[in-house]
């Protein structure tokens, strides 16, 4: 695997959706990452009263924004090959619309790709290549 300094991660919210959402988004993008990327996460520390925290990502996750439209053009571009090695992670209306996972796996099951409406996604891998990708997209603030 290539040294942290050479990746990158970020994600992409639209700024569009209820706070509640945006945070219920990229809590649900962070939590899959983590699955897909255990080895950016660093050792438990404690701290100086002798408490324990558990690790975190050791490199910065920037939270951009977005909206529909460029979050589903981006989400195109990383299906192809170009973005093959790239950790992609994606959380949409289809997803969000589901109590129960099972319910979530029937359901995407059915929904073209292209009918989906992407709420974020999270994107993991080459540095360069996701400046590429994300490089002017402003903070999500």
């Amino acid at each position: 695997m290539d040294k942290a300094e050479n990746k990158k991660c970020v994600m992409v919210i639209n700024e569009e959706l209820p706070l509640g959402v945006i945070a219920n988004t990229s809590a649900i993008l962070g939590i899959t990452l983590g699955k897909h990327i255990p080895e950016q996460v660093g050792e438990d520390v404690f701290d100086a009263s002798g408490k324990k925290h558990l690790g975190i990502i050791d490199i910065p996750v920037p939270i951009l924004k977005g909206d529909r439209e460029i979050i589903g053009e981006l989400r195109k571009k990383l299906y192809t090959s170009d973005f093959a090695d790239v950790i992609t992670v994606d959380f949409s209306d289809v997803a969000q619309s589901c109590n129960v996972y099972s319910e979530y796996i029937q359901k995407v099951s059915t929904v073209l790709e292209n009918n989906h409406t992407y709420f974020g996604v999270a994107i993991f891998g080459n540095k360069k290549k996701i400046n590429k990708l994300t490089g002017s997209m402003p903070l999500l603030r």
